[in-house]
């Protein structure tokens, strides 16, 4: 009998003594995170400040609503989406790109649902070396496919060999569009009425034509760049023993989204000139 109540006893006091410990490794948000968030705030609005004072504003000649500049840049945190639009079809940069971001992000809990190191930054032992691996990655996979998509490789080529580039059809993206022989029936394929029937709306009826080239080099080849190249970083990690968790992946592909999230407003914010040619750094207005 004294040995069954001891146990009980025993057990309770191991059950208060992690509660305890539980209670110590608590923060209070008064006043340790809210004094976090002041000192925050007070360095911010100092920096912010100092910025204002010391670097000039990009000023330009007064609006005049008879003439648009060119080009006419969307708010900074657009900047990103308006540098895709550059590169593949308006309403796959514009909206399904961005939504199916978002949903991705969303999910990220989802499938990396177990609670170990939950709540904690890194916490696994490849945590910084996929957090590495995917922002260089993605920042540096960006920045080319930018400087391939701007012909900057056949530029080169050019200015070194004083030749013209070899190959017109990689030059770009574009060019394969346009500078491969294409069938004319392959720019313009009708497909009738019967696809899109917006008629059962009420609606005039309309009459969908494919152009096949167009369609590759501005959504096919962007969606498979986007798909595809996550998808090889996530495998060769694998074989590396990089990245063997569902959290390493997550890691990985998390630092790959935000690198380029990052590289695509640097690149529209400072690097994009008039006509939205790539330029060198262009933040400061020209006197």
């Amino acid at each position: 009998m004294a040995a069954a109540q001891t146990q009980p006893v025993a057990a309770s006091r191991a059950v208060e003594a992690r509660k305890r410990r539980q209670r110590e490794e608590e923060l209070l948000v008064w006043p340790d995170l809210v004094f976090i968030e002041f000192i925050s705030a007070v360095l911010f609005t100092v920096l912010i400040v100092a910025l204002a004072v010391l670097v000039d504003a990009v000023l330009l000649d007064r609006a005049n609503p008879a003439v648009t500049p060119n080009p006419s840049k969307a708010p900074w945190y657009f900047l990103n989406l308006q540098e895709l639009l550059l590169h593949m079809h308006p309403a796959l940069a514009g909206v399904i790109v961005p939504t199916i971001a978002l949903i991705a992000l969303g999910a990220i809990p989802y499938y990396d649902n177990t609670a170990e190191g939950q709540g904690e930054w890194l916490s696994t032992p490849r945590a910084w070396l996929n957090m590495y691996v995917g922002a260089g990655t993605g920042a540096i996979g960006t920045l080319l496919l930018i400087l391939f998509d701007d012909a900057q490789h056949a530029k080169l080529w050019e200015k070194v060999t004083g030749t013209a580039w070899p190959i017109p059809a990689l030059r770009n993206l574009r060019a394969i569009q346009n500078d491969i022989p294409w069938p004319k029936s392959w720019t313009k394929v009708p497909l009738g009425d019967k696809v899109l029937r917006i008629d059962l709306l009420g609606l005039p009826k309309m009459h969908l034509d494919i152009n096949i080239p167009g369609l590759l080099v501005e959504q096919i080849i962007p969606v498979s760049t986007m798909i595809g190249l996550p998808i090889v970083l996530s495998i060769v990690c694998w074989k590396a023993k990089i990245a063997q968790t569902k959290r390493d992946h997550m890691i990985l592909q998390f630092s790959g989204f935000i690198a380029v999230y990052v590289m695509l407003t640097i690149v529209g914010t400072f690097f994009r000139g008039e006509g939205l040619a790539l330029v060198p750094y262009t933040i400061f207005a020209e006197k």
